[in-house]
């Protein structure tokens, strides 16, 4: 049997109900893909374009040491050791089950527009796979009069371009270009809002649905469900390639990006700290924003992905190896993505800091224009958009995994179980469905405002939260116990301290400063509209409203007169917490009743056998010292 120990029963550690990872290899490498995604090559290197370069680091590698690695093996340890998603972990206190919801809220919100970034990814593979890039050069009929390309700047490309333009639009636009030469657009960000997106000029005026990038949803929803089809055992096997992959294209970009005329510069920029940025609360919020949603914390992915390990799985290396591996390739692709900013900046002439503008930007308009300045340009770009469709993939399987886990673990009935692939395609319908506005002329924009409030702030309250129900409401020596009964040592001190009070302490400054110093999004030159930031914090605190509105149902539901009472027994442990298998529930845990279940009554049949034993016990020890007259009071009156 895989995995089996000599001497140990086969079916020792194996959920059958379930089901368990193929091997703990196929784990590392989810978990791996799962925290590796878009954000580490979208996200971080904007960060650190938009909070000073290497000044951003610093914060970043503090919250990584004390919240992100902390809180990481808190929700390992936690999912594996009740073997259950993100809802059916809150057996450890149910009235905190609202935040088991809050996460499935986020994942919901996150798994929307993060398959909208991935179809996007695929269109511009699609795309690719042409002698020449459609966004190398000004003669194309999206492109305005302030065209600048950098392959040919004054070319006789852009010459024929600008005379066929004029001649259509009259001298007049010539002028126009001659003034807004320092206004220089590029044609990657004109084919990336002309003609890809061919953006509103309102969030409000959604215009048509872009079929091409609908389209590319429904291949990249379609490839997600054949992934997830087996749900663990199918996606296990498809991380094998999906998780290493990209670091070879990364690689190999790197090598390229480092040759580059103007490549060190920035690189100097990426790595070079702005200290004055430091003192800036909105560069500590944004590094611990990205831990969470670089790690995946209180997605509710982490606790999902943990519950399908073995019962003594080491889980602690897991968190370690995954955390680091998760920060050093944000950083490794830093490099990649800065020394082609700093070719830009020396081919343009202008300052790093003036290259690229916002968000997808960075992937999807800097990245592709300075692809058509390599040779065999074409392959580059498959390369590039094929290696952002496997980070994509790998965060998405996750995503929806949490839910369909959720929905499974919640029901628990056997036709559920057994028909586990038609949840995973209902969800990956309703996902396509939601998806769908933000294919629209106005997406950008609404994708926008979901990845900047859907999964901000939100994350931070379910996380601290998290912790607080688990130190404190269920009781941190508990805790430390179920952990050392798990893995056969007690947690590490530094991760007991940081649980109790340094992750929940800087998680609760870091939440004040963010919204003292929240200042409103916005999309380049367009501000977004009031009623549209209202909706923002709407969804940010869909999530967060689960927790109290659940908790006051628990209490309502809960047995006891008086409020207290009610509120006692709904923090109380639920009769099934603890491990799923009946050879894994000892000391506390140890039941006589069926799998995961707590029988009271044969519990006091039991106690009552036992008494009946001790007094045949004392009986039989009167009738031997009296026979031999030893003692006189232990003879009984008919000796």
């Amino acid at each position: 049997m895989n995995g089996a120990v000599p001497g140990e029963p086969v079916k020792t550690d194996k959920n059958s109900r379930r089901g368990n990872w193929g091997n703990q290899i196929e784990f590392i490498l989810t978990s791996v893909g799962y925290a590796v995604g878009l954000g580490n090559v979208w996200r971080f290197p904007y960060l650190c374009y938009r909070n000073g370069g290497g000044a951003f680091m610093f914060p970043y590698f503090i919250m990584l040491v004390f919240c992100g690695i902390p809180l990481f093996f808190l929700e390992l340890s936690f999912g594996q050791f009740a073997s259950q998603g993100c809802l059916g972990v809150w057996r450890i206190s149910p009235m905190f089950k609202g935040v088991g919801y809050g996460m499935m809220v986020v994942s919901t919100y996150i798994g929307i527009y993060y398959n909208v970034v991935i179809c996007i990814a695929f269109y511009y593979f699609f795309s690719s796979m042409t002698n020449l890039l459609p966004w190398t050069y000004c003669n194309n009929p999206w492109n305005t009069p302030t065209c600048n390309g950098v392959v040919t700047p004054r070319g006789i490309n852009n010459t024929l371009a600008n005379v066929t333009r004029s001649l259509v639009t009259g001298a007049a636009e010539v002028a126009v270009e001659v003034v807004n030469k320092t206004k220089r657009t590029s044609p990657s960000e004109e084919y990336w809002k002309h003609y890809v997106l061919q953006i509103s000029d309102d969030i409000g005026n959604f215009g048509e649905v872009r079929l091409p990038i609908l389209g590319c949803l429904a291949v990249s929803w379609v490839v997600v469900f054949l992934c997830l089809i087996r749900g663990v055992k199918s996606s296990g096997k498809v991380v094998y390639f999906t998780a290493t992959f990209p670091y070879v294209v990364l690689t190999i970009l790197f090598i390229r990006g480092i040759t580059l005329e103007g490549a060190v510069t920035g690189i100097k920029y990426y790595l070079t700290p702005q200290w004055h940025k430091i003192l800036d609360a909105k560069v500590w919020g944004d590094a611990a924003s990205q831990i969470f949603y670089s790690l995946g914390c209180a997605w509710g992915g982490l606790i999902t992905m943990a519950s399908y390990n073995k019962f003594h799985n080491n889980c602690y290396r897991d968190s370690i190896i995954i955390s680091i591996t998760n920060c050093a390739t944000s950083v490794y692709a830093g490099f990649v993505i800065f020394s082609i900013l700093g070719f830009m900046a020396h081919h343009l002439n202008v300052d790093v800091s003036e290259v690229a503008d916002h968000g997808p930007g960075l992937a999807f308009v800097a990245y592709p224009e300075a692809l058509t300045l390599l040779p065999i340009s074409p392959l580059w770009s498959l390369l590039f958009f094929f290696m952002l469709i496997l980070l994509g993939l790998g965060t998405q399987f996750c995503l929806l995994e949490t839910l369909v886990t959720a929905i499974v673990d919640e029901i628990g009935t056997d036709w559920i179980v057994r028909n586990k692939t038609v949840v995973t395609g209902g969800v990956a319908i309703v996902g396509f469905l939601l998806g769908v506005p933000l294919t629209t002329q106005a997406g950008i924009y609404w994708l926008l405002l979901m990845d900047n409030y859907a999964a901000s702030f939100s994350l931070v309250i379910i996380s601290c939260i998290m912790c607080i129900c688990i130190m404190y409401v269920y009781g941190h020596k508990k805790y430390f116990k179920d952990v050392e009964m798990m893995l056969g040592f007690p947690p590490p001190i530094f991760f007991r301290v940081c649980w109790r009070f340094v992750s929940p302490i800087i998680i609760s400054f870091i939440l004040i400063f963010t919204v003292i110093q929240y200042k409103p999004i916005t999309y380049n030159d367009y501000v977004y509209p009031g009623w549209s930031l209202a909706i923002g914090f709407l969804m940010a605190m869909s999530s967060v409203i689960c927790i109290p509105i659940y908790a006051l149902y628990k209490i309502a539901k809960s047995e006891g007169t008086t409020f207290l009472e009610r509120l006692k027994n709904s923090c109380k442990p639920d009769v099934k917490w603890g491990p799923a298998l009946s050879e894994h529930r000892i000391g506390l845990y140890a039941t006589p009743g069926s799998e995961g279940e707590v029988e009271v009554r044969p519990l006091k049949e039991e106690l009552k056998e036992k008494e009946k034993e001790d007094e045949k016990r004392d009986e039989i020890s009167l009738t031997i010292q009296g026979s031999n007259g030893s003692t006189a009071h232990n003879t009984t009156p008919s000796a």
